[in-house]
């Protein structure tokens, strides 16, 4: 009653009140309330590493790969983080607080990493059966000696390679060497080739039951 008593209230030098002089002056200027809340953003500047990713509050964004090695601005909301390349944004990621994760966004990838998206670990154990079991074997070793089965993709479409190179019947003739000497990697099983020892006769040979080399080979039930 006071407030409204008080803006009802003439005033002494000039004509209306407190009151009128809101509704003449101040309410037709008024609009409403932007539909979004308010937003405060952060700005943080940040190197693209070599795989193509920028680290913000411990979490990995990617941005276009052609920005490996350049700096990048990032703009960041409570929810949405923004990448500026010389003022341009060229990526634009949902914020996640999962510590270590990696965001990636395929149109970000170069073409040769976006080949590992049409591959899953049960494809590619079953594409290394195909050619022998000694090749299963060193995919799934691939595999299982990462910390992310995806980060093996690239030793096995290696492999792959190596199969079209040189013929399957090799492929599978080197890693039954690898597996024998128990050296399994992908750097390992191309020398084999090169070098012609998968060649060699009386090399070892592997049965079914011998594929688990090691206690940590999860085999293909695993990627099930």
């Amino acid at each position: 009653l006071l407030l409204n008593d008080l803006n009802q209230r003439a005033f002494k030098k000039l004509p209306g009140n407190r009151r009128s002089a809101f509704e003449q002056l101040d309410l037709p200027a008024l609009r409403p309330l932007p539909p979004k809340r308010f937003e405060l953003f952060r700005w943080k500047s940040a190197k693209v590493n070599v795989d193509y990713h920028v680290e913000f509050e411990g979490h990995y964004y990617s941005v276009p790969h052609t920005l490996v090695r350049t700096t990048v601005e990032l703009r960041a909301s409570d929810t949405l983080l923004e990448c500026y390349s010389f003022n341009q944004r060229v990526a634009c990621h949902a914020v996640s607080h999962q510590r270590g994760a990696h965001t990636t966004m395929p149109e970000h990838m170069p073409d040769s990493h976006r080949a590992h998206l049409e591959w899953t670990p049960q494809k590619l154990i079953d594409w290394g059966l195909r050619i022998g079991v000694s090749t299963a074997a060193v995919v799934t070793w691939q595999l299982d000696h990462r910390a992310h089965p995806e980060q093996g993709y690239r030793a096995c479409l290696g492999l792959q390679r190596l199969a079209r190179e040189y013929t399957p019947v090799r492929l599978e003739a080197a890693c039954t060497r690898a597996v024998a000497i128990r050296s399994l990697t992908y750097r390992s099983v191309a020398s084999i080739l090169k070098t012609g020892l998968d060649r060699q006769q009386n090399l070892p040979t592997m049965t079914p039951g011998s594929l688990p080399l090691h206690d940590n080979i999860r085999g293909s039930d695993y990627f099930h």
